[in-house]
């Protein structure tokens, strides 16, 4: 079997905010092979720039597109080929959009390779640790602390047994700050895990100060409140945080998730299949955590494909029971795929279909296609 195209698809919502909601565009990759299997993948990043990459034609031996890089392979040769991806686009690449733009290829690859053994990908990647999660809704902060509060508890209502609430509003004070988390809180009850997403938003000793702020209303963890760059504060913030810190989902590189746990000391590891290069990097990642006995989740802000890909990922690890679900109510997030992956009883179930288990409705892709 060989590869001989590679479609990067550029989809895009007609309107497009400027709110932290990564369902409004995306980038879908179907790998072609010779035995008529395809393969459906997806990139998070700037669409744009990650189709550029992988369409890009050969300037050089180690600057050319990706797609040059896989076609008339053999797509079980999976490692092999995320090594001659990461080699072809070195002059230019080693981090960002080129590894998020190699996940979607990867991942494809993933799921011809299940589809031509007949096994979802989990087994292929050594998993069933795990066949359900208990998934936790995945929403911005509303404008008031009132919008958050009804928020949480529709959620709560819908059966959800954990919420987590992220940027918006978040770090325009400390009043709003704890408002919002306060009303979070209300919202869901006494027994409804909180999870708080804070975006990035403060420095070193706000963080401190907020993480034991918002203790009173026992969070499950608290994520991403200093810039990923900002490893000396991340180590400052663990130490003195009654609250376990979460991050990692701005993360491509291997060797800096391996710097958040060992200088950063965070306590939860968060991993986007669709950002760090696919499904075999996002696996060593997880093992690295659970050597280190970290929690890992994944991190799932997009559409059915990603969530897919991310149910397959944490399944092949033994460090975790969480699933990020993602509860946005774009046309993308809800119907670019025909399964749903609904959540029974407060938990998600891991695909048994050959592959990813997902298919493309080619109506929603032909409709919001751009490019």
């Amino acid at each position: 079997m060989k590869i001989t195209q590679v479609e990067a698809i550029f989809l895009r919502l007609p309107a497009i905010n400027e709110r932290a909601d990564g369902t409004q565009e995306t980038l879908i990759v179907k790998v072609h092979t010779d035995a008529g299997i395809t393969g459906v993948g997806e990139a998070d990043s700037s669409s744009a720039v990650a189709k550029a990459i992988i369409d890009a034609p050969v300037s050089h031996k180690i600057a050319r597109g990706l797609a040059d890089c896989v076609v008339g392979h053999d797509p079980f040769e999976i490692d092999r080929l995320i090594h001659r991806m990461y080699e072809g686009s070195i002059y230019y690449g080693r981090q960002g959009a080129v590894i998020q733009a190699m996940s979607g290829i990867e991942i494809a690859l993933w799921d011809i390779v299940g589809k031509a053994v007949g096994r979802p990908v989990y087994q292929l990647l050594g998993g069933g640790f795990r066949k359900k999660f208990r998934a936790y809704a995945s929403i911005l902060f509303g404008d008031t602390p009132a919008e958050t509060e009804n928020t949480a508890r529709r959620l709560a209502a819908q059966g959800f047994r954990a919420v987590k609430f992220g940027w918006g509003p978040m770090g325009q004070s400390e009043a709003s700050d704890i408002a919002h988390v306060r009303a979070a809180r209300q919202g869901l009850g006494p027994d409804v895990e909180l999870m708080i997403d804070a975006g990035l938003c403060w420095d070193t000793a706000t963080a401190i100060r907020r993480a034991k702020q918002f203790e009173q209303f026992n969070p499950t963890w608290l994520e991403e409140p200093l810039h990923p760059d900002n490893l000396a504060g991340y180590a400052r913030l663990a130490a003195q945080s009654p609250v376990r810190i979460a991050a990692g989902e701005e993360v491509c590189d291997v060797k800096e998730f391996q710097q958040l746990m060992d200088v950063g000391a965070i306590d939860v590891v968060q991993v986007d299949v669709t950002r760090v290069g696919g499904l075999a990097r996002s696996k060593r990642i997880g093992w690295d955590s659970a050597e280190r006995h970290r929690l890992c989740v994944n991190h799932s802000y997009k559409t059915g494909v990603n969530i897919a890909a991310s149910l397959h990922f944490v399944a092949a690890l033994p460090n975790t029971h969480y699933f990020e679900y993602c509860v946005e109510q774009s046309a993308l997030r809800q119907t670019l795929t025909k399964q749903r992956f609904p959540v029974v009883d407060g938990e998600i179930a891991v695909p048994e279909e050959p592959g990813l288990g997902v298919t493309l409705d080619e109506a929603v892709v032909e409709k919001y296609r751009v490019g």
